[in-house]
């Protein structure tokens, strides 16, 4: 199993209200909604389901994953985690790599710039190339969603070891 291609979607929180009670209490915009469930579309197009998800505690990425969910049709319960609300781009790293190796498809909800910060530093530079150009000119804006591919334990994730098979931003 360990030599298994694994997919990690990695992706920003639809657009945020620009004040809450707390940054961390932040609710989606009405535009966010909208992104979270054009990525969701997006990712059931394209035969994406997660078998484990992480999402930041924040407000507006848990209410992202569940407009995500929601349009691509999935029932699973993710795991919330307050850490992923402050992580830099390794630490983010860091709790990929305690996934289980049962977990072929995991998807991250977070913050930028630590998910532009993760996804550049996994990506390999060999995955698909117009996924490459869009990310590179954007600057993961909202709502923006990489996926990419790896082999392995999620253990031996290290930096330039994925992929980057696909890039949307739900707008």
């Amino acid at each position: 199993m360990v030599d298994r291609t694994r997919t990690l979607v990695v992706m920003r929180h639809g657009e945020a209200e620009p004040t809450g009670p707390s940054d961390l209490e932040r609710a989606l915009a009405a535009p966010g909604h909208g992104e979270a469930e054009g990525v969701g579309r997006w990712l059931r197009e394209r035969g994406v389901t997660p078998d484990a998800a992480l999402v930041s505690a924040a407000r507006r990425t848990r209410e992202t994953w569940e407009r995500v969910s929601a349009a691509a049709g999935w029932a699973l319960v993710p795991t919330v985690d307050d850490g992923l609300y402050t992580a830099d781009a390794e630490t983010a790293l860091d709790l990929v790599r305690l996934l289980d190796d049962t977990v072929v498809t995991a998807l991250l909800v977070g913050h930028n710039p630590t998910v532009h910060s993760l996804v550049s530093l996994l990506d390999d530079g060999e995955g698909d190339a117009e996924a490459g150009n869009e990310m590179l000119l954007g600057t993961f804006p909202t709502s923006a969603t990489a996926v990419l591919t790896c082999t392995g334990s999620w253990g031996d994730l290290a930096p330039g070891r994925a992929s980057l098979v696909g890039y949307h931003v739900g707008r």
